[in-house]
Order: structure tokens, then sequence, then C-alpha cells
């Protein structure tokens, strides 16, 4: 790299990568800074089921879907009852197909569109991964073509700890090392893609006190550094009690039991044996709503068909295998190796049957089983956490970060849980896929947007 400095600085290496990696792509030098050494496993990005919504992408034309930007903010405004960001919807969903797709051409990624199983508040199917649906894998294709190119550089481990400002542009940053000591990087851009602030528990209990005292399912590096960083410069700040929770964490394995359980037809029980709610109306819902319940713990009941249905998910398969699953011929025996009332819990569950053959209406209102549970009969313990914070900085279109006066920054940059994000307020806004399109897709236009700015002021005197 130049004596001055990388053209762009990214300070993160999940969703920050593609940010990296289409900057480079564009001939722009850059340097990754990043806070862990195992990132590789330890983000959230990797620890996400790496499905990507992708609005008329030509895997969903293959598969004779129709889609398009238009019908997934419609889905967004349901989903956040008209309080979600409608406007930056509107720009990740424009940029959603060329961003699957470009995953595909320009990292060889056997990239599809998942039809096998309906993520709740999806009105098509749109959610585009890879074969083992984990996000270990889809890191592990971001980092080898990054460390392929000669225009990327890391910084690992080391944290991006400030960004320098001088008449409204970003001029530099500071990234600080294990041992305290600081270093000044000059820059012209920086994309600050550090997650949010899961990790930091004092957050959490200011911002999202019905989320608290859950498990944090999360990168130990979320700690809000972009939160702290953009307030310093006067950032605009938004929905930061926003989050993806999730309703089934094993309690046994501390795995992804994954919501493919429910929306193939399984239920959730708590401690006292009964259902509380829709369950498919969304995983993230569930997790303040489990954390609301008898201990903050439940049990979701399958059967051997939504067991091997769950099977592609790498998360399933591992929480199969730490042995979390417990199995029982009938309704009695399973109540009983589940440790909840047998006599609640075998009548709750006859019922369940009942509504799925059509015998009766369901009390919550779910309308989809899928089909009616038959032995054998699977029991998992899940309890609720917290994925990631949905709030942060907000940025436009371009992924630029908005200041609290109206104006922008020259050169600063969001993504991911580092920026506002698209979920409204709350876990009940959260879409499957809400927060991978705005890491991958902020990040993707930021690059873009960079790129050109800095052409721009290269072409003027």
């Amino acid at each position: 790299m130049s004596e001055d400095g990388p053209d762009l600085v990214v300070a993160g290496a999940g969703g920050g990568l593609v940010g990296a990696l289409r900057a480079a792509h564009l001939g722009l030098d850059v340097l990754v800074v990043e806070a862990s050494e195992h990132f590789r496993r330890g983000n959230n990005t990797s620890m996400s089921t790496a499905m990507v919504p992708g609005c008329g992408s030509r895997f969903q034309a293959a598969a004779g879907i129709e889609d398009s930007p238009e019908l997934f903010v419609a889905d967004v405004a349901r989903k956040t009852k008209g309080s979600g960001d409608l406007e930056l919807a509107g720009a990740l969903a424009g940029v959603s197909a060329e961003l699957v797709e470009w995953l595909a051409d320009q990292l060889g990624l056997p990239i599809s569109v998942m039809t096998d199983m309906h993520y709740p508040g999806h009105s098509v199917d749109r959610c585009h991964t890879i074969p083992s649906r984990h996000g270990s894998d889809l890191i592990d294709a971001l980092w080898r073509a990054a460390s392929a190119d000669d225009r990327i550089e890391f910084l690992a481990p080391a944290r991006l700890t400030d960004v320098e400002v001088l008449d409204g542009s970003v001029v530099g940053c500071s990234v600080t090392l294990p041992d305290g000591s600081t270093d000044r990087i000059p820059t012209r851009a920086v994309l600050l893609a550090t997650n949010g602030y899961g990790a930091d528990r004092e957050l959490v209990a200011e911002y999202l006190p019905d989320i608290a005292a859950a498990t944090y399912h999360g990168s130990e590096t979320s700690r809000g550094d972009a939160l702290r960083i953009g307030r310093r410069l006067g950032a605009a700040t938004g929905f930061l009690d926003a989050y993806q929770g999730h309703g089934a964490l094993s309690s046994a394995a501390a795995t992804l039991v994954g919501w493919a359980t429910i929306m193939h037809g399984g239920v959730m029980l708590d401690l006292t044996g009964h259902r509380f709610a829709d369950e498919s109306t969304g995983y993230s819902e569930f997790g303040p709503q489990l954390a609301a319940r008898p201990d903050a713990a439940g049990w979701i009941v399958i059967d051997q068909r939504i067991h091997d249905l769950c099977l592609p998910f790498t998360d399933f398969r591992q929480t199969v295998e730490s042995g979390a699953v417990r199995w029982a011929d009938d309704l009695p025996a399973l109540a009983r190796a589940t440790g909840l009332p047998e006599v609640e819990t075998v009548q709750e569950l006859e019922g369940v049957i009942a509504i799925a053959r059509g015998e009766r209406p369901d009390p919550y209102g779910r309308t989809d089983f899928e089909a009616p549970l038959q032995p054998r009969y699977g029991a998992i313990r899940v309890v609720p956490a917290l994925f990631h914070t949905q709030g942060g900085l907000r940025v436009d279109e371009h992924a630029r970060v908005r200041l609290a006066d109206g104006g922008r920054l020259t050169g600063l940059y969001a993504s991911g849980g580092a920026a506002s994000g698209i979920s409204g307020h709350g876990a009940s806004g959260y879409l499957a896929g809400n927060g991978l399109l705005p890491a991958l897709g902020l990040a993707y236009l930021a690059a873009g947007h960079v790129a050109a700015e800095l052409a721009h002021r290269a072409l003027t005197p």
C-alpha cells in the first residue's frame, strides 16, 4: 500500500469482508482491522445460517419464483408494522439480487434459493444460502478470497478505536493493539463493520431490558465500538431497541436448534406443559416471549419426520449429535423423558395433533402445522437468546453515516449491526436475513460508493 495509507479501512472481518473484496475488485487498496484472531468461528456472520434475501435473482427465476424489491419492502413494512426504515430496506432490496449473484460469480459459492422451508414473514422464497446452511462456510469463502487478493491486507487482532475527521472528511483512524499501544493509519474512508453492542451487558440492559437476562449467542467483540465512535463524531443513531432474539437455543449444547423444527410442524411448550403463542409468527419474537415464561425455558416437540427434514441445517445436526434430543414412543413417555407434567403435556399435545388434522381451530391463530405429529416423538429443551442487536448509526442508501444535524461525513460508512437496520423496534420486526442482508449488502454498497467517490476526486481539479 502507498505511504498515504489504504484507500479504505474496514473494521470487522465478518460481513465487512464483502466490502473489502468488492473495493479490491474495483481497484482500491484495503486494510481489514479485526479485533479477534478467532473471527472465522467467533463472529456473528460465522454463527449465522448464511441466509441472504435476494429479490428477483436469477436463482429465483430458475425456480419459477416471482419477486421484486417492492414486495420485500412490503414484507418489511408488514412485519415491522410500518416502523422499519423502508427507505433503507428499499436500497438493500434493490441491490440484493446483484449481491447474491456476485457471491456466486466472484467467490464461486454454490448459492441456491431455499425452497424446502418457508421463513415467517417472507411472502415468497427469497433466502439464498449454501449447502451447509451455516455461516462458517460463508466466512471461510470470504476469507480465502480476501487472503488471496494482493490489494487486501489484514491487521488482527486489533481494534479500530477512533476515526479522525478534518473539515468534514475522514483523514485517518486509530487502531489499538493487544499491548495497549495505538497506531494512526491515514486513509480517506472507513467502513465500520464491527457489529452491534450485544456483548456490552450495560448497553443491553439499557436498551433491551426484555432480553437482557437471556443468553447472548454472538461475538464477544460486539461491544458497541461503532456506536461510541459515531457518537463522538456527532452521528445520528436509530432503532437502538431493535434486536434479533431467538427462542430455540439448546440449553444442553448451546447450539441453535433452528426454527425449521417449528415451520415443519413442531410446537413449543413451556415448563408447565402448555403452548403459549403462535410459533409460526417468527423466531425472533419468541426470544422475549420464552424469556417471560416460567424459569425462562421450554421444549420444542418434533417427530421423526421433522427431524429428518431439518438435517440439512448444520446447527440442527450439531444439536442432534450433542445428544440434546429426548425421544419417546408415546406422549406419556415423552412427558416423563422431559420432566414435564404428564397430564398437562399429553392433553396439550393431543390437542395440537387434533388441530393439525383440522379437527379444531388453533387458539393462538396458527394455521400451518404442515402435518400432525406422530410417533416417534422428540423434544429438545431450549432457552431464549439474544443473537445480535439491530440498531446503530443511521446510514443512507450508500451506507454513508448520517449526522445528527442532517449532514454526512465524507468517507465514513457503516454496515451490519453497526448501522441502524430495517427491523423496526424490538424483536418482532425481524425477518430471516435481516442481519446478513445489511451486513453484506451495506458493505457492498459502501465499497461501490468509496470507489466512485475516489474516482470523482481524482478527476476533480
